[in-house]
């Protein structure tokens, strides 16, 4: 077993990791942590004026009341921010205001027209806000809102913007800061209990699949069925699910792109579904340190996806009042979801055709030989429940 570290190694460990270029969840994995457990290394014990905090600041952290639906509803009066959610590949990030923010303690939505979330909030287990030193057009030291699970893997965040009320950023911030809350996580926890990796019975998972009347039911029957979401697919393939090349979202997100046709973009952490509907417009592939990236780049909305790290891809099909909803559902080797991808579609409406047929136009046919390594991967547990998951 590692030694126990002090708060004064932790951060000599990680600001060494960040001097090598490493962004702070990759500095805090390199050093055997999570990042919420890298950043409680940096609690502050006195209670900050904000509009103080000079540009230069060094990494300061303080702890949140838990009062995470409150903390989201009061972010209204800042006016735009920019909301992040990842999970291990994927960065989803969308500017707008919090609007429509509304639940319980266990769980959340935020309907505003740009900021869309479906949380889980019996997953939310810390909250920090973070102050780093500014860069050098900055005129504030940076600051954000970040929450985690317990095991301080980070669930959803929340950072100002140029547009943001700086004051009411500051006062929304300040308000919610209790420096006698315990910021603590740990790594060593197991992650959130697996569904298994074997359907049990085949014929009564189609069955019960082809009752389907909505989208959100499908989580129910993965449920119902003790079955994580990869396995499923695989024992539906030829009825709603098929196999598509590892291409497939590039191709996809290309193609609404020149159609100008509008999609929903869903991307889950273990506590937050984070969802973009609307255009893609400005479509970039690049190769950063090795690591290859397929990025959406547009106003209010990016996407940041590690195709490298691609395992399958699988066009789904859920039947609902409606008619059929196809959705363009992607994991990495380990079966997590990395993300999924939908026409726009509202309910009581069917599915765009300009959708269907452009899902259609992804033949199976395009997966290649390198695209199969995960030909058996059904054949184990695969931790996709860990992730909040979409319908």
């Amino acid at each position: 077993m590692s030694p126990i570290r002090t708060a004064q190694q932790v951060r000599a460990d990680f600001e060494a990791a960040r001097q090598r270029g490493l962004r702070a969840k990759e500095a805090a994995e390199h050093i055997g942590l999570t990042e919420g457990a890298a950043l409680a290394a940096y609690a502050a014990t006195q209670m900050p004026v904000l509009k103080a905090i000079p540009v230069k600041a060094p990494l300061t952290v303080y702890a949140l009341k838990p009062r995470w639906l409150d903390i989201l509803q009061s972010l209204q009066v800042c006016g735009p921010v920019l909301a992040l959610t990842r999970n291990e590949s994927t960065v989803h990030e969308k500017t707008g205001v919090y609007e429509k923010v509304s639940g319980n303690q266990t769980m959340g939505l935020v309907l505003g027209p740009d900021i869309d979330l479906r949380l889980l909030f019996d997953r939310w287990a810390g909250g920090l806000l973070v102050l780093e030193p500014g860069g050098a057009s900055d005129t504030h030291a940076r600051s954000s809102l970040q929450f985690f699970d317990r095991r301080g893997v980070a669930v959803h965040k929340v950072f100002p913007v140029a547009s943001t009320d700086r004051d009411a950023w500051n006062q929304m911030a300040s308000a919610w800061v209790d420096t006698s809350q315990t910021v603590a996580f740990d790594p060593t926890l197991a992650p959130l209990a697996r569904r298994g990796g074997h359907v049990r019975d085949p014929e009564a998972l189609i069955a019960d699949w082809a009752a389907m009347t909505d989208t959100h039911q499908f989580v129910g029957l993965l449920n119902d069925h003790e079955v994580e979401r990869l396995p499923a697919l695989h024992a539906a393939a030829g009825h709603f699910a098929r196999r598509v090349g590892n291409s497939a979202v590039r191709l996809a997100l290309y193609q609404a792109s020149f159609s100008g046709l509008s999609i929903m973009v869903f991307v889950g952490s273990t506590g937050c579904i984070q969802i973009h509907t609307g255009p893609v417009s400005r479509i970039e592939p690049m190769n950063i340190h090795g690591k290859e990236w397929l990025n959406v780049l547009d106003p209010g909305f990016n996407l940041h996806l590690r195709e490298d790290l691609i395992a399958a891809c699988w066009v789904v099909q859920k039947p609902t009042d409606d008619g059929i909803v196809t959705s363009l559902e992607v994991f990495d080797a380990q079966g997590e979801l990395m993300a999924l991808l939908f026409g726009q579609r509202k309910p009581g409406q069917p599915e765009q055709q300009g959708w269907t047929d452009l899902l259609a136009d992804i033949h199976t046919h395009d997966i290649h030989d390198h695209d199969m390594h995960d030909h058996d991967m059904h054949t184990h547990d695969t931790p996709d429940s860990r992730n909040a998951t979409a319908s």
